[in-house]
């Protein structure tokens, strides 16, 4: 297990994140979480794979239930979603706690590493969509009652963050809410950028990326999303910034 523990935190240590690669990843990812491997590490060690991930691989225990915490007190679960859909689900870290807070009806995702995402159909009983660049089109419009993405937007390209928040604005019913964490300006102040440059490892050409948080407030207020509330995340040697919009009746 030391092997396999040694070789996924070289993978991960600098990242802390949740995405992975594959023939279909898009935005200059290059890091993974490798599956058969971590699936095999988090059995040895008696842990779900989201509480391996967090306490051995990224060594933040706890970082994923803070967040579910967070929105539980927000009363995002509270509100019953009946459909909830989630963007770069990955080993399914947040899914797994969202299930345990709620009990949608429907839960959607939309994966690109087949793996991961046959994973998560049959562990969890979730719909898996085909993946399209930044498109959620199998999904209707005004269908999602929670639309939620986590420790993704913060690794892809601008352009390609922003094509994503307008379709989670288009599939998100009257009166939903969309939540994600981005990498704002509240999170990168001199000393955290020089941490990311000196600590954080040599990175690559999406991530990490920063994204102004005016920019996206005001690009959903253009969607009949108004932000309800925001609070900060851990990730890697810093944080990013979690964003809980509702879009309007």
């Amino acid at each position: 297990m030391s092997a396999v523990k040694s070789g996924v935190r070289r993978l991960l240590g600098r990242a802390g994140f949740d995405i992975v690669r594959s023939t279909d990843s898009r935005g200059g990812v290059d890091d993974f979480i490798p599956f058969e491997a971590t699936i095999r590490a988090a059995q040895a060690a008696g842990l779900s794979v989201g509480d391996y991930i967090d306490e051995i691989m990224n060594g933040t225990p706890g970082t994923t239930q803070s967040t579910i915490e967070e929105l539980r007190a927000l009363d995002v679960f509270t509100a019953d979603p009946k459909t909830v859909l989630e963007v770069g689900p990955g080993s399914g870290r947040y899914l797994e706690k969202t299930l345990k807070e709620c009990s949608p009806g429907r839960y959607e995702i939309y994966e690109t590493a087949q793996p991961w995402a046959n994973y998560l159909v049959d562990t969890f009983g979730v719909v898996s969509q085909p993946t399209a660049g930044s498109s959620l089109a199998p999904t209707p419009d005004g269908s999602v009652d929670l639309v939620q993405a986590h420790k993704v937007f913060n690794t892809v390209t601008f352009l390609c963050a922003s094509r994503y928040f307008f379709e989670m604005a288009r599939v998100t019913r009257p009166g939903g809410r969309i939540v994600f964490d981005v990498m704002t300006e509240t999170c990168l102040g001199p000393a955290t950028v020089r941490t990311w440059a000196t600590q954080g490892g040599t990175g690559h050409d999406s991530y990490p990326a920063a994204m102004p948080r005016r920019t996206c407030v005001d690009l959903f207020e253009t969607l009949d999303c108004s932000l309800e509330a925001s609070f900060l995340a851990q990730m890697g040697v810093a944080s990013t910034e979690v964003l809980v919009f509702r879009k309007k009746p």
